[in-house]
């Protein structure tokens, strides 16, 4: 049987910690969403947006090693440590990899831990009708961990973890009911998503140019209307001088004599339009009064968002 690639269920943001005996607390990881499909014959991942990733992670690909079922779909999160915490920035290395005869020699220089906290289908039969504390004791049966492969831990005290994540400037928490099933294509108040740091998808509006080098970038948001919003302005972040000179040449050809905001952004005066094409995650604390993003820091260029992915909604 060949397994279709699904849209996994998704947890809503929160502002409060919910109480009650039914949820369980884990770590938010800052990685990348994968689900990984073994229909007995062959393994397959695929992201969040059901775009396949199976040859970028070749370490991933003997299904044995890390599970005992004969047929499975698991949904979990892959990351990869920058120094002593996970990074967005260091798994794309990997996630991004196109020329997949590269995929090997990435493979030592950026290893990668796949971290487990669902399970969908099993044996050939669908799991996602039965309540999450279930589906978790299956996946205690079920996973082989080892150093790359982890089935991610549950905590009680959700106010205690969102504590230590605090004090490690990790991303946040997510607080999952105990009785929820897996909703395919689902997002609601069953998952929450408690960041102490918000990340999203903008666009490059404006570039400012030191040494014929982009220095920093002004930053936009679409709002209900269509009309481009500027979010802030934010430096290079986690890019490296390779990858800052190839965003250079990127915006070079967008260089434009319009600003493409719906106002006058800060350092305007000092700034190059661009076209709106290139758009970058960026992780931030908190928004200010005037709604623009506090201690933003570039995380990533992506290539799979689209402009119009690019809003406000990504917040709600």
């Amino acid at each position: 049987m060949d397994l279709t690639a699904v849209f996994p269920f998704e947890p809503i943001s929160a502002k409060r910690i919910p109480s009650g005996d039914q949820w369980i607390a884990q770590i938010k990881w800052d990685g990348v969403r994968m689900l990984s499909y073994f229909d007995g014959h062959r393994i397959r991942l695929f992201n969040r947006r059901r775009n396949e990733r199976t040859l970028q992670y070749p370490e991933l690909l003997i299904p044995n090693d890390y599970c005992r079922s004969s047929s499975f779909i698991l949904d979990g999160e892959l990351i990869a440590f920058d120094a002593d915490k996970p990074s967005f920035h260091e798994i794309m290395k990997r996630d991004s990899i196109r020329n997949l005869n590269r995929a090997a020699q990435v493979q030592s220089q950026v290893p990668v831990t796949y971290m487990i906290f669902d399970v969908l289908y099993n044996e050939g039969e669908w799991v996602t009708s039965k309540p999450l504390s279930v589906r978790q004791r299956l996946l205690q049966e079920i996973i082989l961990p080892r150093a790359n492969v982890q089935i991610v831990q549950n905590f009680s005290d959700a106010g205690g973890l969102l504590q230590v994540m605090r004090a490690h400037r990790m991303e946040g928490i997510v607080l999952k009911d105990k009785q929820s099933d897996y909703s395919l294509s689902g997002k609601d108040g069953r998952w929450r998503k408690f960041k102490i740091f918000h990340d999203l998808h903008a666009v490059i509006g404006g570039v400012i140019i030191k040494h014929n080098i982009v220095s920093s970038m002004l930053l936009g948001l679409y709002d209900e209307h269509g009309s481009l919003q500027y979010i802030g302005h934010s430096g290079m972040g986690k890019l490296t001088g390779a990858e800052t000179i190839e965003l250079t040449k990127q915006a070079i050809p967008l260089f434009s004599s319009s600003n493409p905001f719906g106002s006058t952004p800060e350092r305007a005066d000092e700034a190059v339009w661009l076209t709106p094409r290139i758009i970058v995650k960026i992780q931030f604390m908190e928004w200010t009064r005037n709604r623009t993003m506090r201690h933003p820091s570039m995380q990533s260029i992506v290539h799979e968002v689209k402009l119009t992915d690019c809003t406000f909604k990504q917040l709600d």
